[in-house]
């Protein structure tokens, strides 16, 4: 496969290793950009894989709660000017209130009747395209319920209440107070937004995703040239960290920067009054997992004028 300089700079934004070194990634993995990551990431060369694809596409991220049921949505706009269109705000605003009654499903959530035009959501996003003149797209929705707590939200980098670039949801089953649980679900929310955990604890991880960390990290622990017994010791306390890092549970709270977050919840109980357990947390960054096409805008202006 032919290894471009595109390839090899989307590779080398990726991860921050240089572009010999990514062009050699790609050349030794036949231009497959994830065993590429791995590959750099095997020899020390990338010490976390920032995916190539997390680049951020513009539009909104809306929440909306009610008593013990909150929701999440992203709708995703071409460029962050419509984003700031008062028109889109209120539309992303009103399709998060809907997404409280589509529990999760999207497609549920498109057919939804828009408040006062007799037609759907997704209508309502085709007429908005026609006049605003931008490409829309109602992307992913989520809900998270307690039979007997509080769901707190958080939206980081807001543009107004309840809309920004980043919506957290977190779930808290407690018969305590109301108010004190509301108070640690907020804080909660805000680390989860600033931590970026991947899952409450390493048993609700993504089994292949912790089977290819393992596998990197054994292959570099081999490389070292250590004996068998050792090598296998180095592996199970580098996948202890790795667990650290990326489960909420046993995150360092960056509330106090000291305590974790299993232990924050822990003491949060004495004013709570009550056990609690968080039973569920959602995290929606825009426009993650979304590749933008880039472009050479000069080019296309040319190629329009009838020029080269």
């Amino acid at each position: 496969m032919e290894i471009t300089a595109a390839m090899v700079k989307q590779l080398r934004d990726s991860t921050g290793v240089g572009m010999m070194d990514c062009k050699k990634a790609l050349a030794e993995t036949n231009g497959d950009m994830e065993a590429a990551v791995d590959w750099l990431r095997t020899r020390g060369l990338a010490k976390a894989a920032k995916k190539a694809d997390r680049v951020a596409a513009e539009g909104l991220v809306g929440v909306a709660t009610a008593g013990t049921k909150a929701a999440v949505v992203e709708v995703n706009s071409e460029t962050d000017f419509v984003a700031r269109n008062e028109q889109f705000q209120n539309i992303v605003g009103a399709i998060a209130k809907l997404a409280l009654d589509a529990d999760g499903d999207i497609v549920k959530l498109g057919e939804m009747p828009f408040p006062g035009t007799g037609h759907s959501v997704s209508a309502e996003l085709t007429e908005a395209i026609a006049k605003i003149g931008e490409n829309m797209n109602l992307r992913r929705t989520q809900t998270v319920t307690v039979a007997d707590g509080v769901v707190e939200s958080y939206i980081h980098n807001a543009v107004k209440p309840g809309l920004g670039k980043i919506g957290i949801l977190v779930a808290l089953e407690s018969t305590g107070d109301k108010a004190a649980l509301s108070a640690l679900g907020k804080q909660l929310a805000m680390h989860i937004a600033a931590a970026q955990p991947q899952a409450i604890s390493p048993e609700e991880l993504d089994q292949e995703v912790v089977a290819r960390e393992r596998a990197i990290i054994l292959e570099q622990v081999k490389e070292s040239g250590k004996p068998a017994e050792i090598a296998e010791k180095m592996v199970e306390g580098r996948m202890r960290k790795y667990f650290e890092e990326v489960t909420l549970l046993s995150q360092v709270f960056v509330i106090d920067g000291e305590t974790k977050v299993a232990d924050a919840i822990k003491n949060a109980e004495k004013d709570v009054g009550a056990p609690i357990k968080l039973t569920k947390f959602v995290r929606f960054a825009l426009g993650e997992g979304i590749e933008k096409v880039e472009s050479d805008f000069a080019a296309e202006v040319a190629a329009t004028a009838g020029t080269k």
